[in-house]
């Protein structure tokens, strides 16, 4: 309500300034101008007439003033909004807005509209909600929880580790349990996940365990050279989680949760006696886990893997990824050591050294130099390191050595 009798009384009656009468009044001297110009073109002197209350005032000053009735606006859907942005990479709210606009005209301008649909995202969450696009990553870990496997022969029992991939924007999962957390194990089980997907996303999200990442780091990370290897066979980039920040993989932490308490807190009354019956049994469960219905939104993980994912991933290859690794030899003959990575088979378990004298292909298979063949470039550096060679050789030995090699990794 306004002060209009107040501040007609300290005017008329007190004679303050308009001044004072702002200060007394606790409102602008623009206010208190408005009103005594008003009281004045509407003949109103002080002393008031008997009966004039405030409302009788507003009246006389400003007219009656009748709140005019607004008609509601309907709200747009905006989860509705938020999955068609999800689904359709290129839909704008510009798009969305005019699509809104012809359906109910009376609706809100632009700007109310990317307000309020952001003020809705703001809610939603307290921490940041990462916003993933089909078929862009795949987030993968080991589960924290073991599955035990009994020994038919010795009685012993070895604890199974189970692996998890999760895709980001329908939480579709896949699990499987491995022998150990070693680099064939790791391998294989993102090798089934693709096929188990029936394609492959843009970009996987690891932890940072030795056989997916040599050296965490938080800017630049060095990548397993194998596991590098299998991304570039599949199309597909690794961008490791930083150190001590898990909720860069928040998909695969809740992924793992889910699994643990589905999967694995259900098998704890079953006894397993080889690892392909841990397997079947978990594929049973993760069909099951896949089509449970969310509880706080409608679907499910296969109905938004189906409709929102599948189609946005990439193919699978032709071929399957000839699982081999990398390593450094130890010291070759007369102490001499090599920088350079070599490859051995995984299934062999061989590993091979730069000054052998012997060369090792990618199956593990090796060849013998014939005795009339040029001596190889590992008997021109073990002769460099015995310093067999003079110093006006070396030079040209250098151009040899790097022939020599060339030649070698060509053939």
């Amino acid at each position: 309500m306004r002060k209009t009798k107040e501040v007609l009384r300290l005017r008329y009656e007190l004679g303050l300034g308009q001044r004072a009468i702002a200060r007394a009044c606790s409102i602008s001297q623009g206010a208190v101008h408005n009103y005594l110009k008003k009281a004045t073109a509407a003949g109103i002197h002080w002393p008031l007439p008997e009966g004039w209350d405030e409302q009788r005032i507003e009246e006389a000053l400003f007219g009656d003033r009748r709140p005019v009735e607004q008609r509601p606006r309907v709200l747009p859907d905006f989860p509705d909004l938020r999955e068609q942005l999800q689904r359709h990479p290129h839909l704008t709210l510009q798009l969305a807005w005019e699509e809104y606009r012809q359906v109910h005209p009376e609706g809100y301008g632009y700007s109310r509209f990317c307000e309020l649909y952001g003020r809705w995202r703001r809610k939603q969450a307290v921490v940041l909600r990462q916003e993933h696009k089909p078929g862009e990553k795949g987030f993968v870990d080991w589960a924290g929880a073991t599955i035990p496997v009994h020994d038919p022969v010795s009685g012993e029992i070895w604890q199974a580790s189970l692996f998890v991939m999760v895709l980001g924007a329908s939480s579709y999962t896949y699990a499987e349990a491995t022998r150990d957390q070693q680099l064939t194990a790791w391998l294989s089980a993102h090798m089934h996940a693709f096929e188990y997907f029936g394609g492959v996303p843009r970009l996987l999200v690891p932890d940072n365990p030795r056989t997916g990442v040599s050296r965490a780091c938080r800017y630049d990370p060095d990548l397993n050279p194998t596991y590098q290897e299998m991304a570039m066979h599949y199309g597909v980039g690794v961008v490791p989680a930083r150190p001590y920040r898990p909720r860069d993989k928040a998909k695969v932490e809740v992924g793992v949760q889910v699994v643990e308490r589905w999967i694995i807190a259900a098998l704890r009354h079953q006894k397993f006696f080889r690892l392909e019956e841990v397997n079947r049994a978990i594929r049973e469960l993760l069909e099951r886990l896949n089509q449970r219905p969310f509880r706080k939104r409608e679907g499910s993980r296969a109905i938004l893997f189906a409709s929102l994912e599948r189609s946005a991933l990439r193919s699978l290859p032709a071929e399957r990824f000839d699982m081999s690794q990398w390593s450094q030899p130890g010291p070759g003959v007369g102490g001499s050591a090599s920088h350079t990575d070599h490859r051995g088979d995984l299934s062999q378990g061989t590993t091979c050294g730069f000054a052998s004298p012997r060369s090792w292909t990618r199956s593990g298979a090796h060849r013998e130099r014939a005795p009339t063949e040029e001596p190889s470039s590992a008997s021109r550096v073990d002769a460099f390191a015995h310093g067999a060679l003079g110093r006006t050789d070396r030079t040209e030995h250098r151009a040899a050595l790097c022939e020599d090699l060339g030649r070698e990794a060509a053939s």
